[in-house]
């Protein structure tokens, strides 16, 4: 299973901020810690992030021993990531809808990439044919309910999807897309569900819940794998 803490916005443009929802990721048995590059990050914007920020959140994910990662939503974005040695990029389902010459110039990068399809219409996948493409399946809705997720797939192994990236209340709907085969998640990640900055807090997990999620669904994934 690999666990993906969606840091995104959720650190308010603080970096102190960030270094502690990095370590709070890693305990809370995140494999990966992920922001976010080239989305509301004009100078004295709120995620505001040049390449002397980037060095230094990599130093603390590599510090803490968790994977760092970052949504590309823009070339300069891509040019800026490629300073770092990241182990795969993410593509939030946005930048699919909006230039998928970009996402096509992120894949032939070479490295692993994971891409949302929440905003995807197409009648077929937007890269196909690639080993180094997983997608994920997604509801773009600021929170989703369970009541948006009656066409989460029901065998994520007989699908497109390796996973799934989460934009609902609560870890239930991970837990019911990890039972039926999803192999990555991704969920927003925060320390303060009240904290209004952005409306991404609301539908985070909080370290404690998103141990639980880790927990439970790693237990889950390991009782699919020896048949359970």
């Amino acid at each position: 299973m690999l666990f993906i803490a969606e840091i995104g916005l959720n650190h308010n443009g603080n970096l102190d901020l960030a270094y502690e929802m990095i370590k709070q990721a890693k305990y809370a048995g995140a494999s990966i810690a992920k922001f976010q590059l080239g989305w509301r990050s004009a100078k004295g914007e709120l995620n505001f992030i040049n390449e002397e920020y980037l060095e230094q959140i990599k130093q603390w994910c590599d510090y803490f021993e968790i994977e760092f990662m970052v949504s590309i939503f823009t070339k300069d974005a891509l040019n800026l990531a490629k300073n770092i040695d990241f182990q795969r990029y993410k593509v939030a389902s946005r930048t699919v809808k909006d230039d998928l010459a970009l996402v096509n110039e992120i894949v032939n990068a070479g490295k692993e990439t994971i891409i949302s399809l929440g905003m995807w219409d197409g009648k077929d996948l937007p890269i196909p044919e690639r080993d180094n493409v997983k997608y994920l399946w997604c509801k773009s809705k600021y929170p989703s309910t369970p009541w948006d997720m009656t066409d989460l797939p029901k065998d994520f192994t007989n699908s497109p999807y390796s996973g799934y990236s989460d934009h609902s209340i609560g870890i239930e709907i991970p837990l019911i897309a990890i039972s039926r085969g999803a192999t990555i998640i991704e969920k927003h990640f925060t320390l303060d569900k009240s904290d209004n900055t952005i409306r991404d807090h609301v539908l985070s997990a909080t370290p404690d819940e998103f141990r639980i999620m880790t927990t439970i669904g790693s237990l889950i994934a390991k009782n699919i794998e020896i048949g359970v």
